[in-house]
């Protein structure tokens, strides 16, 4: 069975979608099996994988609320081994669908479940917010992965995660952990992002990955052009600092 890794943070603009996209194409090109799936209503990752979300039939919206199952709306990508199950502009509506369907909570749970077995790893790509769509991605989830960009307020935005993340356990999924806290949009020329480090670091040790993401133009352009960093510069320092993270990750998961 595959490892589901909510990637997770309700502040906007960490790098949840670069992680997603990056880390996703990294692990593939590492000759794992990937599924990424796209929750956001905004669709960054499905567009930043090539796919028009306007030319979609289906989407994760509708595998949700039940007219398809999540195997009916897989798309390759550029990338061999690295799936898509994409978003649309119709989740903005499906919270409000979902209030009065059963378990809600478990949605995306029971949908991920009928094709985990196919992957060695399933990225989620949350909103920036703690709303139904991303309680249904922890339920659904073995672990998370938190980016924190390295600027003021990280630590609150932080706290406030860890929270939720503990109200999910105790509530729906117990077996949920956080699979790394990821520093990103590092700058090495201003001391705040070296404070922040520390911070982190501090609070939370071992659970901080060793690789930190920068602050890089080349991560910022590639979506504008449909690819992941690694199609678009593998040599730019955001496409290695991400393949760096696939093989801290990697070298993880084997040694337990």
């Amino acid at each position: 069975m595959g490892k589901s890794i909510a990637i997770a943070n309700q502040k906007g603009g960490v790098g949840k979608t670069t992680t997603a996209i990056n880390l996703a194409a990294s692990l593939a090109l590492g000759g794992k099996d990937i599924l990424v799936m796209d929750i956001d209503p905004q669709g960054n990752t499905t567009s930043g994988l090539g796919v028009e979300r306007n030319s979609l039939d289906n989407s994760i919206y509708n595998v949700l609320i039940g007219d398809v199952t999540l195997q009916e709306i897989i798309l390759s990508t550029e990338i061999d081994r690295l799936q898509l199950a994409p978003s649309s502009i119709d989740l903005l509506a499906v919270e409000v669908e979902m209030v009065d369907m059963k378990e809600r909570e478990r949605l995306l749970a029971r949908a991920i479940a009928t094709v985990k077995d196919r992957y060695e790893y399933i990225l989620i790509d949350c909103p920036p917010s703690l709303g139904l769509l991303t309680l249904n991605a922890l339920v659904a989830a073995d672990s998370v992965i938190v980016p924190v960009q390295c600027e003021y307020y990280a630590l609150e935005g932080l706290g406030m995660l860890t929270r939720t993340i503990s109200l999910v356990q105790n509530a729906f999924n117990p077996e949920l952990k956080i699979e790394g806290i990821l520093l990103t949009m590092y700058d090495v020329r201003t001391s705040i992002a070296r404070q922040v480090e520390e911070e982190v670091r501090r609070h939370f040790g071992d659970i901080v990955y060793d690789t930190i993401i920068p602050r890089n133009v080349t991560l910022s352009e590639a979506p504008s052009f449909g690819k992941p960093v690694l199609l678009y510069d593998v040599r730019s320092r955001g496409a290695q600092s991400y393949l760096q993270l696939a093989k801290e990750i990697i070298d993880e998961d084997s040694t337990r």
